[in-house]
């Protein structure tokens, strides 16, 4: 299996703990020691490896997607140092050493994961999104590739209400595969128009529009303020000993400059891994 070289330190296992975290997740499968994704048809199986990740196959079409999934466009190395002066946030990355943070290399794949997500558990978020995944997207070997955008564009919501979703988010769904959104198109503004373009979208927050800079952007400065396990993350290890209002998290957010991204990762991931 072709060598994808990914930085040292790098834990495939801990950085990859999401996508079996809240139960499996049929578009990004754990599989026997594995990560399995649909790339373009084929079937990905992705392992750690001395130096990076086996992938088989690997070409110059999948390689791309595989190195987004794996969150290499983070900046380790300037987060790794930024750290270094933060006391609380220091031995958290210490004890995280290896963590890259998983990327959603699709945009409409991350949206609609959102909306999947908006004000219910993790645990259930992903129950519905495999249902949706089996319905509506198609089976190459152990995984499933997430249903296009023109497939639910096509799919009507009573179809969706069947599989878990509420009447309105089913409606949000299929509104966003018919709208005419340029997803590919939002990586080429700023964090502001990005969030524009995507508040203009019925059913879509701040919430969403924050994630989506996040988990597929990847970019520098998203901070999901208003998530609550952000804010219960931000309180455990900044609120001495009280529970921060969304508007205090959000004014903590200039003291992780320009780390703010990856700073979320970091204290969301030290609470679901433990001491």
């Amino acid at each position: 299996m072709p060598l994808l070289p990914i930085p040292d330190p790098y834990s495939f296992e801990l950085s990859t703990l999401r996508t079996r975290a809240w139960g499996p997740d049929r578009a990004n499968l754990w599989h026997e020691g594995g990560l399995h994704r649909v790339v373009r048809g084929r079937e990905v199986r992705v392992e750690p490896a001395p130096g990076g990740v086996l992938v088989e196959p690997l070409d110059a079409t999948i390689e791309p997607v595989i190195s987004h999934l794996l969150g290499l466009p983070f900046d380790l190395d300037g987060f790794r140092a930024f750290v270094r002066s933060e006391t609380t946030l220091a031995p958290l990355a210490a004890r995280l050493a290896g963590l890259r943070p998983m990327l959603a290399p699709d945009p409409f794949e991350a949206l609609v994961s959102s909306i999947t997500a908006q004000q219910v558990s993790l645990f259930a978020a992903f129950a519905v999104r495999n249902r949706l995944i089996e319905r509506f997207g198609v089976r190459a070997g152990d995984a499933w590739a997430f249903p296009t955008r023109e497939r639910l564009a096509a799919a009507a919501p009573h179809e969706l209400v069947a599989l878990g979703f509420s009447g309105r988010k089913a409606e949000y769904v299929v509104d966003l595969a018919r709208s005419p959104l340029d997803l590919a198109g939002l990586e080429r503004l700023p964090d502001d128009e990005v969030k524009a373009a995507i508040l203009a979208q019925r059913g879509l927050g701040e919430w969403t529009a924050d994630w989506f800079l996040a988990r597929h952007l990847a970019r520098a400065h998203a901070w999901p303020a208003g998530d609550l396990a952000v804010r219960k993350a931000v309180s455990a290890f900044y609120g001495s000993g009280r529970d921060l209002t969304t508007d205090e998290v959000r004014a903590i957010a200039p003291r992780f400059h320009p780390f703010e991204n990856l700073t979320v990762h970091y204290l969301l991931a030290a609470g679901q891994v433990g001491p």
